[in-house]
């Protein structure tokens, strides 16, 4: 059943039509695909929804067979700085196209990256060679990308793949891999990817270690996530003054679960949301969870924070009460 093959890169869209829970932006990319012709495309969303995916096979059904000739990917991460669109960039869009293509493509991921500079000498490049080169550009925050370069792009935003889109898939590739995956594993992997296809499919074939049946056990083991019930029974100690009991459950998602505080504090405003505590309440919580994200953001002590943060859970509701008195 194993292989050395990553998943990822297996169950990769090699068309349009394999794009899974981008129905609309399916759509429009065929229009173009159908008059063979295409603008500058800006692609944002969240990781794992399907930008890069969308661009290869975008490329793919364009092109045919020359595809990889008339087509380029550059991580903007790597290079930032504007020595990378001056020769890299500039040089491949510069050469005709290959094999009869109308033009090149080039794909820029995480153009957010780019800096000021860098992204205001691809606008003069994009304007330069637009007649034999297009430009695709990915990104996760398209309020970072200039606006000289929105305006010349058809902008797509991509959504959180759906929980429908994605239980389909993963019960397809589960079959293909000939693993029996529980329905509470189902469950455990959709929740855990939060909408990421990517991580949805890396936590899948990390669980499959484990055996052919998958079940909530073993991807929360693998992906290294505690419980929604575990945080949701730590929030509710801390609420009710119980802090040390509080505290000696958050010491075991770190200890024994590996958590980072970062994740923790991802899965407790998760767990906040989807509570039925009182809307003054949750508002409160979440206002404290922003500050102590903050500040591990800005390198503080983790254990300290949370610590921190279950101390103000479990005096939360006595000052609330006395304040009311």
């Amino acid at each position: 059943m194993q292989n050395s093959e990553i998943w990822v890169e297996k169950y990769r869209p090699r068309t349009l039509d394999e794009i899974v829970g981008q129905d609309a932006i399916v759509q429009r990319l065929k229009g173009y695909v159908s008059r063979k012709n295409i603008p500058h495309l800006l692609f944002s969303g969240p990781p794992g929804t399907g930008k890069t995916a969308s661009a290869i096979a975008l490329t793919r059904d364009l092109f045919g067979d020359v595809w990889r000739d008339n087509f380029i990917e550059m991580n903007a991460s790597d290079e930032r700085g504007i020595d990378i669109v001056r020769h890299k960039i500039k040089e491949f869009a510069r050469t005709a196209p290959i094999g009869g293509a109308p033009f090149k493509v080039i794909f820029l991921d995480e153009a957010d990256a780019l800096t000021p500079d860098a992204q205001a000498a691809l606008r003069r490049t994009m304007e330069m060679y637009s007649r034999i080169c297009r430009f695709i550009l990915s990104c996760n925050y398209v309020s970072r990308i200039i606006e000289p370069i929105q305006s010349r792009c058809a902008v797509f935003k991509f959504r959180p793949i759906s929980e429908t889109a994605m239980r389909k898939r993963i019960l397809e590739i589960a079959e293909k891999e000939n693993l029996r995956i529980t329905e509470d594993g189902l469950d455990a992997l959709i929740y855990v990817a939060g909408g990421d296809f990517r991580k949805a499919i890396n936590a899948l074939q990390g669980a499959s270690a484990f055996g052919e049946k998958i079940d909530a056990e073993s991807i929360f083991q693998i992906t290294a996530t505690a419980r929604p019930e575990e945080v949701k029974e730590m929030i509710d100690l801390a609420l009710n003054g119980n802090f040390l009991e509080a505290r000696e459950k958050l010491e075991t998602l770190l200890i024994e679960y590996g958590m980072s505080g970062e994740d923790i504090v991802n899965q407790l405003f998760r767990e906040i949301i989807s509570s039925n505590f009182d809307e003054k309440l949750k508002v409160v919580m979440i206002d404290k969870l922003g500050e102590v994200d903050f500040r591990l953001t800005e390198g503080s002590n983790e254990r300290i924070q949370l610590d921190t943060y279950l101390a103000y859970l479990s005096t939360l509701l006595s000052r609330k009460k006395k304040a009311s008195d």
